[in-house]
């Protein structure tokens, strides 16, 4: 069955569970007039709806649930705070209606629950995630100069308590299935995707007095100790110092959610909801989360969808790398690339050098297995692919070369000479450099317009950032 409004399918089964699959027009489901309008007449269905015995929530895209709608978010006007605020407020007691229904209600969150997804969940009974990479969990706003707009500030605070909950709102750390599992915002986990729906269900059979959210039982306390414990005193008195240390007092989003956090210790949980929708409106209609709602998400979206690209030009990739030196860029540079599995060849003056610089990949993966991120097949995979050496000949047939040496023109020069012969057809020839002019650098290229300025950042592996610089003679398809 489809409700009126398009993209809530349901469907209830012979023992009265409902589940309902968010399928909305576009690529993912969001927060916008659509789903005000279908959560609105969905949570009026089930508060009418005979025989109801449980409720589970899925969805049909890839993602569970993408949060707000970031593009209507940016036409808020300050002249309209009001209006804002009552839609705000209108989403909250849909949230508010749903968690107070008599029966269980469980989230079966198949992909990515982020924001106003992660909101969603939190305000069902229970929450079962699929093991995969992509469901990742989270409230992510404040990397978007926003709080958490649907209860996820209160509802984590009042679920896991102040000193776990915080740094998940402050940071907008997003959690992969295992992690949320271990953190308490997710109670279980299954393998595919396929067992989410039956999970749920089974739960919903077993536990059919379990449609009371901790926060609405009579007698709850918030995990870890109130606003008079010492350690929630003690974390209080040193989080806005900690805090201004990291922002200079520039962003206004952590200091909200701070400012909620203890709204949320000192009042009730309804009182907690109606203070965050006032603090939601203020910051949505401030230029501060405007600016970076636009260079966060609106532009790094345009470039990650390849909006900086010359048009007319297809993609190509790199399937063998050239990395002149092997010092600290060098290094970095070939285990970035071997990790995307590129075959990356690592030359230096000398063999032992050249060893060294992969040495340095096998540390990065041995720290990485002993924290349980990696494993030894992983590791001897990605080495497999570095061939460390003296040898110039050894760049044949290389996509792309980047020259890593020291800030010296003359040895760049040299570089460049003894090298770019080596270039597959077409080949690139890039160089690292932070501070030379590479129109200057490509005047040592028998090729300029294949010559381009490729710069990372120190260290590479932890810096995800390429700065590209053209020459006045670098091709747009180089």
């Amino acid at each position: 069955m489809i409700l009126e409004e398009q993209g809530f399918n349901y469907e209830i089964d012979a023992d009265g569970i409902l589940t309902l699959t968010m399928d909305m027009p576009g690529p993912v489901n969001a927060m916008n007039n659509g789903y005000r309008a279908a959560m609105t007449a969905f949570v009026e269905l089930l508060e009418g709806q005979e025989g109801l015995t449980g409720v589970v929530i899925a969805s049909a895209k890839k993602t569970f649930f993408a949060g707000g709608d970031i593009k209507e978010m940016l036409t808020a006007d300050p002249a309209e705070k009001e209006k804002w605020f009552e839609m705000i407020s209108h989403g909250d007691n849909l949230l508010r209606r749903l968690e107070k229904l008599p029966v269980p209600v469980v989230a079966a969150i198949n992909g990515a629950a982020l924001g106003g997804g992660l909101e969603i969940c939190l305000a069902c009974n229970r929450r079962i995630i699929v093991d995969s990479p992509k469901a990742i969990t989270g409230c992510p706003e404040v990397t978007i100069g926003l709080i958490p707009g649907a209860g996820g500030v209160v509802r984590s605070i009042h679920m896991l308590g102040l000193e776990k909950a915080l740094p998940l709102m402050m940071e907008g750390t997003n959690l992969k299935p295992a992690k949320a599992v271990e953190v308490g915002l997710v109670d279980e986990l299954v393998a595919t995707e396929d067992e989410l729906v039956p999970a749920a269900k089974a739960w919903i059979k077993a536990n059919p007095e379990g449609g009371v959210q901790p926060w609405d039982k009579k007698g709850h306390r918030i995990p870890g100790g109130d606003i008079w414990a010492p350690n929630v005193q003690g974390l209080f008195a040193m989080a806005p110092a900690m805090l201004f240390k990291k922002t200079r007092g520039l962003l206004p989003a952590p200091e909200m959610v701070l400012s909620l956090a203890g709204d949320t210790m000192a009042v009730g949980f309804d009182n907690a909801l109606d203070i965050q929708n006032r603090l939601f409106v203020d910051l949505l209609v401030s230029a501060e989360a405007k600016n970076i709602m636009n260079a966060n998400f609106i532009q790094i979206n345009k470039v990650n969808g390849g909006g900086s690209r010359p048009q007319g030009i297809e993609k190509s990739k790199i399937q063998k790398l050239g990395v002149l030196g092997a010092g600290m860029m060098g290094q970095g540079i070939a285990y970035a690339a071997a990790k995307v599995g590129i075959e990356v060849v690592l030359k230096d003056i000398s063999q032992e050098a050249a060893d060294k610089g992969k040495a340095y990949s096998e540390k990065l993966l041995d720290k990485q297995i002993a924290k349980g991120r990696s494993t030894e097949e992983k590791k001897a995979a990605l080495l497999g692919l570095i061939t460390p050496t003296a040898d110039n000949n050894d760049l044949k047939g290389c996509d792309l070369i980047i020259e890593a040496v020291f800030e010296n023109v003359g040895l760049k020069a040299t570089v460049t000479k003894e090298s770019e012969p080596m270039l597959a057809e077409n080949g690139i020839f890039g160089s690292n450099t932070s501070t030379l002019p590479i129109s200057m650098l490509s005047e040592a290229s028998a090729n300029a317009e294949n010559f381009i300025g490729i710069h990372f950042f120190s260290p590479v592996d932890k810096m995800p950032l390429v700065e590209i610089i053209c020459g006045d003679k670098t091709s747009d398809e180089t």
